[in-house]
């Protein structure tokens, strides 16, 4: 079977890679191979891939868009995981950010304008090329999250491209908060500036892509939910909880307003929970767990050089960092770490108010108070919002390092010299950073939610806790750390590590159920 998959991300390539999707994007199709898939990926060239990697040029071509004609290039390159399959790239200047980034931040009147265009454009080009000839046709074509989901349209809706309707199709979810909601008309950013036919077709006809909450907005990933052919999200535990309403008043968020539609999908028996799969083929470090944290410090310091180098300005986070940097040697006692997004799905709880303080001084409060030598590393980039708070926490606490930004060996060396994980997500589809940690025998402290509670066991490989609100989920929080400091340096300690070492999640596995279950139902 020939697969397409359209994405934004993917790890296999060089700076591609911004979350979880990009490690799925490529470890699955390695894993699918042996299940007789093959698997060609495409994706924007955001005015630096096709160069940086050497691709081939293909051809030039034209996009009708945005009431024009807009000149596109295609390049392939052989997947370097994968030499018998290519991932394909698009490039346009629509797709260029400034500092090799892949998404642009908005401002808050105007969430995913930048965005939606850039993937609108991108999917409208795909479509093209696979309607004109320009790309063979596959067997099945395979979405991942809502920027693909102006895809799912123009298959559904524009008569130019009704031949893609003969090709089964399958959307795959990595965050169902993440939307891609725009104004249908009215702005530079909307449907009706990209797709002026599609808007003249009228709400009633568009019904299956319009927002459920905002009547007058285009909702890509309910388009490609209620337009694809199977919907797959990365846990079982996740599918679980995407059925219900979100209650954001209590720290509980599911379906995000599209569970209505998911609830639909799983009634016809198109709605899927496969639980996203770890690479375990890389060899451990040759270096001691010793050594390894020796060289803590220095990979710190290229992780702020690293982010200073594409910076104009020197932000207070990276001060606080330095200092504290400069007060300690390499951590040597216990070390808490923490590795994502600078995001309310994942830091929503260390923020809550607690004491006078919010929460997470109150983990800082209480490893100062067990052991004056215990740090807490945490590595995320993302809202500029929760970086300055961070960093104000950082500055009240000696015993805390933020870094502002995301560095690959700084994060593997928190992976394998941490003593315990923290992920106290709100809500967590699957999570590559819980597993990334098991796998180097480190247990986790997480919320029960979604894919952590698919992968973490309480008392087994890590600490699991869990609240009806927010206020709830804080005091447990802090009632389980306490628990797992108490049980550090003893003999079920180390079997904790020894569990979390074990713990093993298969993407051979993974690709069965898809083969099985996703690929077999969109017939």
């Amino acid at each position: 079977m020939r697969v397409l998959m359209l994405a934004a991300e993917n790890a296999a390539l060089n700076g591609a890679k911004v979350g979880g999707m990009a490690d799925v994007l490529r470890d699955l199709p390695l894993a699918l191979q042996p299940h007789g898939v093959a698997v060609d990926m495409i994706m924007p060239d955001y005015g630096f891939l096709a160069r940086e990697q050497q691709a081939e040029f293909v051809c030039d071509f034209v996009v009708p868009f945005d009431s024009g004609h807009y000149p596109l290039k295609l390049y392939r390159l052989p997947n370097p995981l994968l030499p018998d399959v290519w991932i394909y790239l698009l490039a346009h200047e629509m797709f260029v950010s400034p500092g090799h980034v892949i998404y642009t931040q908005d401002g808050p009147g105007r969430p995913f304008a930048t965005d939606a265009s850039k993937f609108a454009l991108f999917c409208t080009a795909v479509a093209t090329l696979l309607c004109g000839g320009l790309l063979p046709l596959p067997e099945r074509l395979h979405l991942h999250d809502w920027h693909c989901g102006f895809f799912s349209m123009l298959r559904a809706f524009e008569p130019a491209y009704v031949k893609l309707q003969q090709i089964p199709t399958v959307l795959s979810i990595h965050n169902l908060a993440m939307q891609g909601i725009r104004p249908l008309t009215g702005d530079i950013s909307s449907l009706q500036s990209w797709f002026p036919a599609m808007t003249a077709m009228g709400v009633k006809a568009l019904a299956p892509a319009i927002d459920p909450r905002y009547p007058d907005c285009v909702n890509p990933l309910r388009a490609a939910i209620n337009l694809s052919d199977a919907v797959h999200l990365v846990s079982p535990g996740y599918a679980e909880e995407v059925l219900q309403s979100s209650r954001p008043a209590d720290g509980f968020f599911g379906g995000e307003g599209l569970e209505l539609d998911l609830q639909r999908l799983r009634r016809c028996k198109k709605l899927f929970g496969i639980l996203n799969g770890c690479d375990y083929s890389t060899a451990s470090p040759e270096v001691s767990r010793t050594q390894m944290r020796q060289q803590l410090n220095p990979l710190a310091y290229q992780a702020l050089l690293s982010k200073l180098g594409y910076s104009e300005f020197v932000n207070s986070s990276e001060m606080i960092a330095q200092i504290r940097l400069a007060q300690h040697e390499s951590p040597q006692d216990f070390l808490l770490t923490s590795v994502g997004r600078l995001t309310d799905q994942k830091m929503l709880i260390l923020r809550q108010p607690w004491q006078g303080g919010l929460v997470l001084d109150a983990i800082l409060q209480r490893l100062a108070s067990w052991n004056t030598s215990a740090r807490f590393w945490l590595l995320g980039s993302g809202d500029a919002a929760l970086a300055r708070e961070f960093s104000e926490v950082a500055a009240r606490h000696h015993n805390f390092l933020f870094i502002n930004g995301y560095h690959e060996q700084l994060s593997s060396a928190l992976y394998h010299c941490g003593d315990l994980f923290l992920m106290p997500s709100s809500f967590e589809p699957c999570g590559i950073s819980q597993m990334l940690a098991l796998k180097a025998g480190q247990p986790c402290l997480v919320h029960g939610v979604g894919g952590l509670k698919d992968t973490v066991e309480d008392g087994h490989n890590g600490f699991v806790f869990h609240g009806a609100n927010l206020q709830q989920q804080s005091g447990a929080l802090l009632q389980t750390l306490e628990r797992a400091l108490t049980l550090f340096g003893t003999s079920h300690w180390q079997q904790l590590v020894s569990a979390a070492h074990a713990s093993r999640f298969e993407w051979h596995t993974s690709a069965r159920e898809y083969v099985d279950k996703l690929y077999s139902s969109a017939n």
